[in-house]
Parts: C-alpha cells; sequence; structure tokens
C-alpha cells in the first residue's frame, strides 16, 4: 500500500502541465487529489475533485478553501504549484506586466497558504510543498517580473517554515529547471543562445516524482529545499 493512500491533497494550477503531473502522480498513488484552476469546470470523479478558482483573488480562495475544508477537512498535501512565466528585459515590461506575475506567483500562494495553514496547524499535521525555479535563487537576464517574484516566493516559503516549525507542518520548496511545458512554446527555446533545448529540459513527471517522494516522507522528516536540474 502506498503511504499516500487515503491521504488528502490540494493542488493549485491542477489543470495542465506541472500541476496535471503532480495531480495525477498523487491521485495514482491513492490520495484523494482537489484541483483549483481558473480553466477547470466543477466536478468530483473516484477521489478526484475539481473546482474552479482564480488563485489571485481573495474572495475566491476564501470560498475555495470553505468549501474543501468543509468537505475533507484540513489536507494532508498542499501544493502551491500555479504559476505564471514572463520573458522580457527590464524596458519592455510594463508595470502592469510586472504586477501579474507577482498576483500569480507570490500573492496566489500566499492566498492559498493564508486560507489552508492556520487549519492545518490547527489539525497538528500536513505538508505544503511550494514549487518554485531556479529563478527563485539564481539570476537571469529578461527575469525582472518573474524573477522577482520567485525570489519572493521563496522568501515567502522560508518565513512559512519558521513559523510553522514544531507546529507539525512541514514546508518545503522545490526550485526546478527548465520544464518542458507550453510556456515555452513562444520562447523557442531550441533557437535561441543560451538557453536549453527542450529536448535536454525536466519533464513534469520528474518535478511530481520529486513532490511524491517528499509527500511520501514519514512526518518526523523535514525537507527544506530541492533542487532539480537536469543531468
Amino acid at each position: 500500500m502506498s503511504p499516500l493512500t487515503g491521504k488528502t491533497a490540494i493542488v493549485t494550477g491542477g489543470s495542465r502541465g506541472i500541476g496535471a503531473a503532480i495531480a495525477a502522480r498523487l491521485h495514482g498513488q491513492g490520495a484523494v487529489v482537489a484541483r483549483l484552476a481558473r480553466t477547470l469546470r466543477a466536478s468530483w470523479h473516484e477521489r478526484l475533485f475539481d473546482l474552479p478558482c482564480d488563485l489571485t483573488q481573495e474572495d475566491d480562495v476564501e470560498r475555495a478553501a470553505e468549501r474543501i475544508l468543509g468537505q475533507f477537512g484540513p489536507p494532508d498535501i498542499l501544493v502551491n504549484n500555479a504559476g505564471a512565466f514572463l520573458l522580457a528585459p527590464l524596458e519592455l515590461t510594463r508595470p502592469a506586466d510586472f504586477d501579474a506575475q507577482v498576483a500569480v506567483n507570490l500573492r496566489a500562494p500566499f492566498l492559498v497558504a493564508r486560507a489552508f495553514l492556520p487549519p492545518m496547524r490547527t489539525a497538528g499535521r500536513g505538508l505544503l510543498i511550494t514549487i518554485g525555479s531556479m529563478a527563485d535563487h539564481r539570476a537571469f537576464p529578461e527575469n525582472a517580473a518573474y524573477g522577482a517574484a520567485k525570489q519572493g516566493l521563496r522568501g515567502l516559503h522560508e518565513v512559512l517554515a519558521e513559523e510553522y516549525r514544531g507546529s507539525g507542518v512541514r514546508c518545503t520548496l522545490i526550485s526546478p529547471g527548465s520544464v518542458d511545458t507550453t510556456v515555452w512554446d513562444p520562447v523557442d527555446p531550441d533557437h535561441r543562445p543560451g538557453f536549453t533545448p527542450r529536448n535536454a529540459m525536466l519533464k513534469p513527471d520528474d518535478v511530481a516524482d520529486a513532490v511524491a517522494y517528499v509527500a511520501s516522507t514519514p512526518a518526523r522528516v523535514h525537507i527544506d529545499w530541492i533542487r532539480l536540474g537536469p543531468a
């Protein structure tokens, strides 16, 4: 029997890419999985609960949390995965672009954590897994908005790890390198010097493997940070 059998998990941005792979992996290992994303339609089928939610909007997140907590109680696993990607030099990055990156990559994870971590603390258990990026610890050109948001996300993880230390709630940051998803379609990294070709990038399942590993460790084990990169 998998150690995740019967556990409850929430995955934000679970409709596609990395989030869809994470949700599928946790579900395949026996967890009851709730996926949150703007593009989902509300449904419930064989341990998979889909709920539409604009994660940048406080009211949306609070309504989703009320429904999930009322139906399943505090989650055993909370995966803050939803994100957005922007590649642009500073002079072409509009303030609205910057605000949008912060809204999705930093404000949304904050709202989700604020909605679910206090009930998890009350229950004395749970795991928050934050999906960061190599840009959360390394600077890259054309990353003024994305890099700033992801660096902020790492800071949020570190604060939460300290605030919830000893509460029974563990916090892990997973920082993958480039992952081959549709976000790279408009960039065409195969034809841009200095970019990792798509066939050498990580796959969404590689990140899902890391999430499943962290989620399967005993409650006595705290994994603070995992960095993933191509071999």
